[in-house]
């Protein structure tokens, strides 16, 4: 890539004159996107001449797009044979654009010449070099192809990810620049309503990626929402800061004994990473390029943490059952908090149409900033989250910050990757506001709050992948040490759907973070009025078996019966912190969790439950162990007595000669009343043999 840094830096030196000179030729050669399908006017609508009006007089910009066109030369429509080839090499420009291999996904070229790909683009790059040598040749990464594309299953996905590989190769072999098309427009499949054609805002968006391959001109410096003054950054590990700046820019990070530069590349990216530092601050972070720095004052080294799921999450503080105590505590300038709330409420109101537009540009969260723990900013933040990070700062003796973008309502699918999506659970995508995948509540809600859109693909938070383009991809780059996470209710209805995505939801999270390891804490579901919340109980608790590194937090015992919301949320936050202290920060020193069922053993009159962290383990209360039911048959079960008999629980009813199954606190809201010597709660659970 050298080459083409070199070809970068000459021709940015060139705009200095180009006034002085002829204007600048620019051929966007390409096929029906380039042209223009998908457009209401496409003489002034489509990508190329959006880009003239950006780079102004001192340039000319051809379309040479034509509509079907391939790239294989065996392609049904080879580039080559068509008119517009020609004319964009009598075009001769000093700059040629090619976006091309979209339609080469057809079932009738790539399963068939997809081998002669590579050549074929080589030799398109030779041709336009033949008739002018000092041509500047830019090739794009394909635009997106969305789910809702007939083909999309049926090879049009795969092949699509293949032909992207295939163009990052030519760029690399022929040592062109390559300018990302599918990135800034693979978060808003509202703007190609086909699945394939961009509209005016989407091919505005093409435009601007191309112009800013061509000028280096990226917008300056700038840096990932969540670095602001008082932030904390992860302590002990390879810290990774990286930002935008122009192309080919020189950029600098200092933070104190700590100074470190590098290049910025030709696609504005860059990012250096700082040894490990230790926990301590405060500290000023500079970040500048020659014409700007930007400043951060007040900066702490500590462990961070990100909360999300839905409301009882977002659930605040101040309305927490030991609010009157605890906020006049919140003095703690070692705790800071970076709260991305929501610009709208996800409760049953129609939004108004200016709300509608900014949800469909992914603008759902308020910008935020890091604030240090008072009892202001304290009351209005996460409940759990708060009481999680108090108990870490006051064990770990170092700052703690938490970053919460909790949304109320959500559904775990709305905090997936699209890519993870397309290409694990495609079904889950399809008609989002119809799909039985997703709860009747959630796209009820969503009915109402975009009530007022007239736009087929409105877009809303409940939406497949939509939180996590708009709260977790803007989060991408800054490192945290682990995820606690309260959600469930949105997903209560099917839990072998839950199972699945909260699983693909984990993953993706890792990925984004680039950590195979990154912890989760999550809570399971109280105690609560609603039929289904037995199984998906049951169902959370074995995820914790099937994914490595996740670890569930018990809080049934601290239900409302008929409240969603129930408010004593600050043993919810301190069970979480109980965990993360002994997983993840290898403090045994204490008990981190109830009783955990190990495994049963049946005899002829009884059943043997073995549990792990079961020292001392007792009923909560001084009564009897209660909610023990016993089974011959699945489906037919008795109340039953438990006795504790040497760190055991002995199951049994006399009217049960066989046993085969156990439940325990097989209620959707339980008196389940089994701890351990620390008093924290077993999981309710189903066995059977």
């Amino acid at each position: 890539m050298k080459k083409a840094f070199y070809i970068t830096v000459c021709f940015l030196a060139l705009l200095h004159t180009a006034s002085a000179t002829k204007q600048i030729k620019v051929a966007c050669v390409g096929n029906s996107i380039t042209y223009g399908i998908g457009v209401a006017n496409r003489e002034q609508e489509a990508y190329p001449m959006q880009l003239q009006a950006m780079l102004g007089k001192d340039y000319i910009v051809g379309n040479f797009g034509k509509p079907g066109a391939t790239l294989l030369n065996k392609g049904h429509r080879p580039y080559t044979r068509q008119e517009e080839f020609s004319k964009a090499l009598a075009f001769a420009g000093d700059i040629v654009v090619i976006h091309l291999g979209i339609n080469d996904t057809d079932p009738r070229n790539w399963p068939n010449y997809r081998d002669e790909f590579i050549a074929d683009y080589l030799a398109l790059i030779d041709s336009f070099k033949a008739v002018n040598p000092k041509s500047r040749i830019i090739i794009a990464r394909m635009t997106p192809i969305f789910n809702n594309h007939p083909r999309f299953e049926s090879g049009t996905r795969d092949w699509h990810e293949q032909i992207q590989t295939s163009i990052d190769n030519v760029a690399k072999y022929a040592d062109v620049q390559l300018v990302d098309l599918h990135e800034p427009l693979y978060p808003h499949p509202n703007l190609l309503p086909d699945a394939v054609h961009p509209n005016k805002q989407g091919a505005f968006i093409m435009a601007k990626s191309v112009y800013s391959a061509i000028t280096g001109d990226y917008g300056g410096l700038s840096m990932p929402i969540p670095y602001t003054d008082n932030m904390v950054l992860q302590r002990d590990r390879a810290l990774s800061v990286n930002g935008v700046a122009d192309a080919l820019e020189k950029v600098t990070v200092e933070i104190g004994k700590e100074k470190h530069s590098v290049i910025a590349t030709d696609n504005g990216k860059w990012e250096i990473t700082l040894p490990p530092l230790t926990a301590g601050g405060p500290y000023i972070l500079k970040i500048s390029t020659h014409n700007k720095t930007l400043t951060y004052r007040n900066v702490l080294i500590g462990e961070v943490w990100l909360c999300s799921g839905q409301s009882n999450m977002e659930f605040m503080l101040k309305s927490a059952a030991t609010a009157s105590i605890d906020i006049p505590k919140c003095v703690n300038p070692n705790i800071r908090l970076f709260d991305m709330k929501g610009l709208w409420s996800t409760g049953p109101t129609e939004w108004q149409t200016t709300s509608l537009d900014s949800v469909n540009n992914l603008k759902f969260f308020a910008d935020a900033i890091w604030q240090e723990c008072t009892p202001a900013s304290a009351a209005n933040f996460s409940a759990v989250a708060y009481y999680f990070g108090q108990m870490l700062q006051d064990s770990l003796k170092c700052p703690v910050g938490l970053i919460c973008n909790a949304v109320g309502g959500s559904s775990a699918e709305s905090w997936v990757s699209r890519n993870t999506l397309e290409l694990s659970f495609p079904a889950i995508l399809r008609d989002w506001k119809e799909n039985d995948f997703i709860q009747d509540w959630v796209r009820g809600r969503a009915a109402t709050n975009i009530k007022k859109s007239t736009d087929k693909l409105q877009r809303h938070p409940y939406e497949p992948c939509y939180l996590y383009e708009a709260g977790i991809v803007p989060l991408h780059g800054y490192q945290i040490r682990g995820v606690i996470w309260y959600q469930g209710e949105s997903n209560a209805n099917n839990c072998d759907t839950h199972e699945k995505v909260f699983s693909l939801m984990v993953d993706s999270w890792r990925k984004n973070w680039l950590n195979d390891g990154l912890p989760f804490y999550y809570a399971q579901l109280s105690s609560l009025n609603r039929p289904s919340w037995t199984w998906f109980r049951d169902s959370q608790r074995l995820l914790a078996k099937k994914i490595p590194n996740i670890y569930m937090t018990v809080t049934s015992d601290h239900g409302d019966s008929l409240n969603v919301h129930p408010i004593n949320k600050k043993p919810v936050g301190e069970r979480l912190a109980l965990q993360a202290l002994y997983y993840t920060y290898n403090m045994k020193d204490h008990t981190p969790c109830g009783p955990v069922l190990r495994d049963v053993e049946f005899t002829d009159e009884a059943a043997y439950l073995h549990f792990d962290f079961a020292d001392g383990m007792k009923s909560s209360d001084g009564k009897p162990l209660r909610t023990f039911e016993i089974a011959q048959t699945d489906g037919i079960y008795y109340p039953a007595v438990a006795v504790i008999e040497e760190g055991q629980v002995k199951v049994y009813n006399k009217r049960v000669e066989h046993p085969r199954y156990i439940r325990y606190g097989w209620q959707p809201f339980t008196r389940a009343n089994l701890v351990n010597s620390a008093g924290l709660p077993a999981s309710t659970f189903r066995v059977g043999k």
